[in-house]
């Protein structure tokens, strides 16, 4: 994606993905025209260095009767989307009137390499970690599932990890216009709850006391 420097802030792509975790996920069909599939992805960091995120793995799994399953496996190497809050910015936020409005936004993109995961084992594995980021007071039930349940639903899922192999995390927020800040944070922290997200991201990257 297009990345100017000002930008440019690789050390937050797992913050941005641990709090957006659905993703696109984008591959090539059959004809060559891009293919995306919508889900929800585990971030499995490699190390406690938040700056370090070029050996983390991502876990996904797709329905086994979904094209994409095909293509992972015939063209591993993938491009995943991760979104963050986003919102109109008024030029109203300058204190001169030669501006124009624009949109800010928090992106990262992921090139990664696709292995397939084989085995109930292994799905059932990745499904508890889902489980336990986004609802852990669930893993119980699940565990007490009968297995004449869970192996149908196993076996419709195809499962796959995911290596980084390059990432680009893009943080718009105005940056290089600081005489903007003020009434830019003023004006997110009063909206929507995507604004009040980019409010508490200029917070976070010293933007406003």
């Amino acid at each position: 994606m297009y990345l100017p420097k000002q930008f440019d802030h690789p050390s937050h792509a797992r913050t941005i993905i641990r709090e957006n975790p659905f993703a696109s996920l984008i591959s090539n069909d059959d004809d060559g025209f891009p293919f995306v599939t919508h889900l929800p992805i585990k971030l499995q960091p490699s190390t406690t260095d938040e700056n370090d995120v070029s050996s983390d793995l991502l876990l996904g799994h797709v329905a086994k009767g979904n094209p994409h399953a095909n293509y992972l496996k015939q063209r591993p190497d993938v491009l995943l989307v991760f979104m963050g809050p986003h919102a109109y910015m008024s030029p109203s936020v300058y204190p001169d009137l030669v501006r124009v409005p624009t949109w800010s936004y928090l992106a990262v993109h992921v090139k990664a390499q696709v292995r397939m995961l084989e085995g109930e084992e292994a799905k059932d594995g990745i499904l508890k970690q889902l489980i336990s980021d986004h609802e852990p007071s669930y893993a119980q039930q699940w565990r007490q599932l009968p297995s004449s349940y869970t192996e149908p639903m196993l076996n419709a899922i195809v499962a796959f990890e995911m290596r980084v192999l390059k990432i680009q995390t893009k943080v718009k927020l105005n940056q290089h216009r600081p005489e903007s800040h003020a009434a830019m944070h003023t004006a997110y922290e009063a909206g929507n709850p995507s604004e009040k997200e980019l409010a508490l991201w200029m917070r976070r990257l010293g933007m406003v006391a």
